[in-house]
């Protein structure tokens, strides 16, 4: 489906009101950042908690009847994600929440919840076609948000990612590098499962990663926490999460059974495909007159065996029929006969 195909008066599927109504928003919420930046910071990071723990629940009430479970890693991930976003918020200069703490601690936490983010997009699409261990995955993201916070918190040996007065360190802006890596490795692993996933939600989720990239390189430049290229990477963060919103949870509340009815349809083409592939035997073969050897439709021979073999369930065990014995073992071919009629089966008749 070309982009010529999606209704008029909509972009990426998403209606222009909606659109209309978003640009609005957006710009104050750029002219809050030069006004109160904590609060513009506060507001676009609780969207994104709030954003990840309705993607979890919507996967989650979902999961019984989905057979694709894409949607069900990205929840419990998302959980995840949100929860070290919370941290992050928390811990932002100027917040007050924690003492002792400087801007480098909340920039561990964004490094630490972006590597979880972009790691859990590219192992995603490894359960599109498998069911998701619900459990063991929550043991291990679990395991790892609490990893995470212990290393920046409690042992503080989470590599350093801002000096202040100094700005970003190495470790940081290669790591948004490496974390655009992997965004990219998984949105060509997003491609690869393109046939199974609703076209809207494939659209937005692909939008979604491009905005993450972006939002990314805006992250490896600022030096001030309050900077504007740190203002810009948060609006494009803003923009991933709402369109992973618009993908995946208003999909799900809107239409709630989309998802399913897409996966069945899915499945039934797959049906239709594999029906129209089973390979029987009929009409005329082509069969040597000397070898017996059979012609496929490509000019291939191929001994009667193995072509029925290949397109068939049968399987053969080798006999020898009576003709065959006494041409073959005249010697024989007596007894052995003899020895076979006697073992038949005697008629009640």
């Amino acid at each position: 489906m070309s982009s010529s195909d999606l209704p008029s008066g909509r972009v990426l599927d998403i209606p222009i009101a909606q659109i209309a109504v978003s640009l609005p928003v957006i710009a104050f919420l750029c002219a809050l950042s030069f006004f109160n930046y904590l609060l513009f910071h506060s507001l676009v990071e609780m969207f994104s908690v709030v954003v990840g723990a309705l993607i979890f629940v919507l996967a989650w009430t979902t999961k019984s009847y989905m057979s694709n479970h894409y949607l069900l890693f990205i929840g419990i991930s998302y959980l995840f994600v949100g929860l070290i976003d919370l941290f992050h918020t928390l811990a932002y200069k100027g917040m007050g929440v924690f003492t002792a703490i400087t801007a480098n601690e909340p920039t561990q936490l964004w490094i630490l919840a972006r590597y979880m983010e972009s790691l859990s997009l590219v192992i995603a699409p490894t359960y599109a076609r498998k069911r998701v261990p619900f459990i063991p995955w929550v043991i291990v993201y679990g395991a790892l948000t609490l990893s995470g916070l212990l290393l920046i918190f409690q042992w503080k040996i989470f590599p350093d990612c801002y000096v202040e007065g100094k700005g970003l360190t190495p470790f940081k802006i290669a790591s948004e590098y490496v974390i655009c890596g992997l965004v990219f490795m998984a949105g060509l692993r997003l491609l690869r499962i393109q046939a199974i996933l609703d076209l809207k939600v494939f659209r937005l989720l692909l939008a979604a990663m491009a905005a993450t990239v972006i939002a990314e390189l805006a992250f490896t430049f600022y030096v001030s926490v309050y900077g504007l290229s740190n203002m810009v990477g948060h609006l494009f963060k803003l923009l991933s999460f709402l369109l992973v919103f618009e993908g995946l949870v208003r999909t799900g509340i809107r239409d709630p059974f989309a998802l399913l009815f897409r996966q069945l349809k899915q499945e039934k083409k797959e049906l239709e495909v594999a029906l129209r592939e089973i390979k029987t035997l009929r009409g005329l073969l082509p069969l040597c007159a000397f070898c017996k050897k059979i012609r496929d439709d490509e000019g291939y021979w191929h001994n009667l065996e193995g072509y029925i073999r290949s397109r068939t369930d049968a399987q053969f065990s080798h006999s020898i029929c009576p003709d065959c014995l006494q041409k073959h073992y005249p010697d024989l071919a007596d007894d052995i006969l003899k020895d076979v009629q006697a073992k038949k089966p005697v008629s009640d008749e």
